[in-house]
């Protein structure tokens, strides 16, 4: 007698470290705010390239950006970003790792503002999932929508960079803000 498969959104049929990342982390809601740094930070990072290609630098980055420890980030200075600029572990483009610098201060000032990240980001889509139902694959899901704009609009207005539309609705899916699992997806919420 066979095992049977778990069925999961096609994008993340690529290799395990796709499957993984799909089971444990995409489209589950996270209210955590350093995981949520990590994650503006790193979709950021992959305006142009592809996801594939940043998950598997992910703990380079952990590495290389202190565990994400913004206080620590924020102290960055060229020194930092001359050494970052020679990790090649990491994507070595001088924008984004200064917007990741730039990014800790604005994020430092939202937490202060309102508490938390978490309680900033949520209220995008007042504080609980949106759960979208696609049938015919990736090709239905949206690169962007009237909140991933209003949430890329507030973030630059913030100072936060490499926050654009389609990075702010790839961070929604990532953080599990928007459920765009599949239908047939063994993550897909039922409610």
């Amino acid at each position: 007698m066979g095992t049977i498969e778990k069925v999961r959104c096609s994008w993340s049929n690529k290799d395990k470290l796709y499957q993984d990342y799909h089971d444990q982390e995409w489209g589950t809601p996270n209210h955590e705010d350093k995981h949520l740094f990590e994650m503006l930070c790193l979709e950021g990072a992959q305006a142009g390239l592809s996801w594939y290609t940043v998950l598997t630098k992910r703990e380079n980055y952990r590495k290389a950006f202190d565990n994400w420890d913004v206080k620590k980030i924020v102290k960055y200075n060229e020194e930092k970003v001359e050494e970052l600029m020679q990790n090649e572990g990491i994507i070595r483009n001088r924008l984004k790792i200064k917007s990741v610098i730039g990014n800790a201060k604005a994020y430092l000032a939202v937490q202060k503002e309102f508490g938390s990240f978490d309680k900033y980001i949520w209220s995008f889509v007042n504080h609980k999932p949106i759960v979208n139902h696609y049938r015919n694959g990736m090709a239905g899901v949206p690169a962007k929508t009237a909140i991933s704009d209003a949430m890329s609009k507030d973030l630059l207005k913030r100072g936060f960079k490499f926050v654009g539309s389609t990075i702010c609705y790839a961070y929604m899916q990532a953080t599990g803000m928007v459920d765009d699992h599949m239908e047939d997806c063994f993550k897909k919420k039922r409610k």
